[in-house]
């Protein structure tokens, strides 16, 4: 059987982010119901390395990817997250393609945190906090500058002072005014951000939540286990939650889990985002807004059909 493979190379030259966008949506809007997708299997190897396993399934398409995540991986400039995807017919579950798993994984992240920014960035917002310079920092630096051209201040944080700098030197090239954490400390950066985003693999809060003003959006990405947060309970507790699924969330979220461990919020103040995309929800706009992402399967599969019915057939040639 031949199977054509489609690349990162592939995906970057002839899929546009606005229709990956508008993938999720539909999907969200009529028959995809997270709560109902399989749960992911994860495979812990040692301490810093692990596997992951997400099927999922709609009326035309099943799916499967496999990831490694390796915390080593940084330290040798290359990515945490590697894998790929197995797309196949539902009818005959017969495999149709072969997907490269990191740009489908960085664009499909960047895609659902597109359906969430559409709806909670504003016109005269300008200023953004982005923790992190790994894979998802540079994807969303590049997304958001697409979706919001009002966005125009970035200040970047991070461990790594030299790849802080590199990331801030492309960002400027996208057109950002792009700024570090140590000429602008985040004491003075968080309290003016309109959206803030965490794209690192820190197991501990990366600032003091009480900072955020109250209408900012808060995006975090980085952690995927329940022991694991990038963010404070205090700022669960003053927020609106945005999560996937609520069960997942609970499970795989450590902003969630702890938060629901301390007290600090129950199940009932979870907002899950098919909600927010479908209008049946208020949001209290007087108040921050979080929203934890862990990704989950039927995510990978809405992007993974749509990459494959969009590819031109002479790419492949």
């Amino acid at each position: 059987m031949d199977i054509p493979h489609i690349t990162n190379q592939h995906i970057r030259k002839h899929i546009r982010l606005s229709d990956v966008v508008g993938a999720l949506e539909t999907a969200l809007q009529t028959e995809v119901d997270p709560s109902q997708d399989f749960p992911r299997s994860f495979y812990q190897l040692d301490d810093e390395r692990r596997m992951l396993f997400m099927a999922s399934q709609t009326h035309g398409w099943v799916g499967a990817k496999i990831m490694s995540v390796n915390d080593r991986n940084p330290a040798r400039n290359v990515d945490r997250a590697q894998g790929l995807y197995v797309l196949m017919d539902a009818e005959t579950t017969t495999p149709r393609a072969i997907i490269d798993g990191d740009d489908l994984t960085d664009l499909r992240t960047a895609a659902m945190t597109s359906l969430v920014t559409s709806r909670f960035v504003n016109r005269d917002s300008r200023n953004v906090v982005m923790y992190g310079y790994g894979a998802q920092a540079r994807k969303h630096a590049e997304v958001l500058r697409q979706l919001h051209p009002q966005l125009k201040q970035l200040v970047i944080a991070g461990r790594n002072a030299s790849k802080v700098e590199m990331f801030a030197a492309t960002a400027a090239e996208l057109g950002w005014n792009a700024r570090i954490g140590q000429a602008m400390p985040p004491t003075t950066a968080i309290p003016q951000a309109d959206l803030i985003i965490t794209a690192t693999g820190s197991g501990e809060p990366l600032f003091d939540g009480s900072l955020v003003r109250p209408g900012a959006l808060v995006i975090a990405l980085g952690s995927h286990t329940d022991t694991r947060s990038e963010l404070d309970t205090a700022l669960i507790a003053r927020s609106n939650v945005i999560v996937e699924d609520i069960d997942t969330a609970i499970n795989e979220s450590g902003e969630i889990a702890i938060a629901l461990a301390e007290g600090a919020i129950t199940r009932d103040d979870l907002i899950p985002v098919r909600d927010v995309v479908r209008g049946d929800v208020r949001i209290d706009r007087s108040r921050p807004t979080v929203y934890k992402t862990v990704g989950m399967p039927w995510q990978d599969l809405a992007v993974a059909s749509e990459i494959f019915q969009r590819l031109p057939s002479t790419a492949l040639r």
